[in-house]
């Protein structure tokens, strides 16, 4: 799984190693040019250092511009000395030895990771790579197929190579990592169907629900620390105005929070415009799941009432066969016991027979007709009064946030405004 260095030198990346990796990515005419001149490693934003025996990352603070750098095929153990490589898009640490997974927090920008083909044992110490979208660990020491869970964390992770680690072996392994992914369009090379994802949700909604909701438990304490802590921020630099040495620097100074105070309010207002758009499109949703539901029961409902009316009719055939045959028999004097009296008094003639047992299924349909129809007529009404209702919640959270915003906009506006600044110089 890792490279062995047992009979193999290990190199020390130096400014050497490092030249001639980058004048073999120059074109030839180029290449010359620069061994006679130098080259800036200020200038370079892609960095190939594969198969070179390299044992330990180091010398690379000089690339600070650096998007792409390849250290696959190499003998690493650790992961170090890249925290001046702030501009990092894609950074590749497959086939080394390396056996944790650390010292990337400064990568922020980092889109593509692969540490495929090492010695790794837990997916951790990842936290600041909220940039990431291709991830590749597989052929490692994963064995806790509950460290996947971690990676809920990358919200915009796309494309996940976990393959060769121990715990692709258990059987609910692929719906398993779905689950807990929700966005995930790759898996281990392979395109995730939306079956694979419906079994996935349907198997594992147990765990993702609590999941869930203590994820909008932590961001809602952490929008609120935020907020805290810029209110904090905006008090502080109100001092600033009111222990400022002269009145020209409370001016500026002044002036600036102004700008700064007009800028809060469209940033404010453009994200709650753009959480009204994505609101708008769940509500659509949401409206859409529910005609769903709704016309699939009315279409059981008006299936069980034909069933009903069927029931109804084949009642009817026998009751009217029985009863003629009833009044045959009494007009014989065959029956073979006494009828009640008010029975009796329906075997009068064939015409008032008839006309009594078809008013009695004329009564009984009637009453699955309206029976069908209070069912329908109550989930209409239920249906336009749930999407109804999700509408105009939306409609009130949006005019109180609004609402909100305006008023704190105010409030900081007031504050500022309220402030005496110093008599300025005659």
């Amino acid at each position: 799984m890792s490279q062995s260095y047992n009979s193999i030198k290990p190199n020390v990346i130096d400014d050497e190693m490092l030249q001639k990796a980058v004048e073999e990515r120059l074109p030839e005419d180029i290449g010359k040019l620069a061994k006679r001149e130098g080259i800036d490693f200020k200038d370079v934003t892609e960095l190939q250092l594969s198969f070179r025996n390299i044992l330990q990352i180091d010398n690379l603070w000089q690339f600070e511009n650096l998007t792409k750098l390849q250290l696959d095929n190499n003998i690493i153990e650790k992961i170090e000395a890249l925290e001046s490589l702030v501009h990092l898009v894609w950074l590749d640490l497959s086939f080394n030895n390396i056996e944790v997974i650390e010292g990337l927090d400064t990568l922020v920008k980092l889109q593509d990771l692969s540490l495929y083909n090492n010695r790794i044992s837990k997916i951790e110490h990842m936290d600041t790579l909220q940039e990431l979208q291709i991830f590749s660990i597989g052929k490692n020491n994963l064995t806790a197929l509950e460290d996947v869970v971690y990676l809920r964390r990358f919200k915009k992770l796309r494309t996940l190579n976990l393959t060769g680690n121990p715990f692709c072996e258990e059987e609910q392994y692929v719906l398993f990592v779905v689950a807990h992914i929700p966005d995930l369009v790759y898996l281990d090379f392979k395109l995730v169907s939306d079956t694979t994802r419906e079994l996935a949700v349907s198997k594992y909604h147990y765990l993702i629900d609590p999941l869930e909701h203590e994820e909008a438990q932590a961001l809602a304490q952490l929008e609120e620390k935020l907020a805290k802590q810029k209110e904090l921020e905006y008090h502080k630099r109100l001092d600033e105005i009111h222990h400022a040495t002269s009145y020209n620097i409370a001016e500026s100074k002044r002036a600036e929070y102004n700008e700064d105070i007009l800028q809060l309010s469209e940033t404010l207002m453009t994200l709650e415009m753009q959480t009204v758009d994505q609101l708008e499109e769940l509500i659509k949703d949401f409206e859409k799941n529910i005609a769903v539901i709704a016309s699939t029961f009315i279409e059981n409902v008006k299936g069980m009432m034909a069933q009903c009316r069927d029931l109804e009719n084949r009642h009817h055939e026998k009751l009217l066969e029985i009863s003629i045959n009833t009044l045959e028999k009494s007009v014989k004097n065959e029956l073979d016991e006494d009828l009640p009296d008010d029975v009796r008094e329906l075997l009068v003639d064939k015409t008032t027979l008839v006309n009594m047992v078809n008013t009695s299924h004329n009564v009984h349909l009637l009453k699955i007709d309206m029976r069908e129809c209070d069912i329908l007529s109550n989930t209409y009404r239920w249906q336009a009064s749930v999407t109804g209702k999700a509408f105009q919640n939306e409609i009130d959270r949006n005019r109180n946030r609004v609402k909100e915003i305006f008023q704190y906009i105010d409030n900081l506006q007031e504050q500022l405004d309220s402030i005496e600044l110093l008599e300025p110089p005659e």
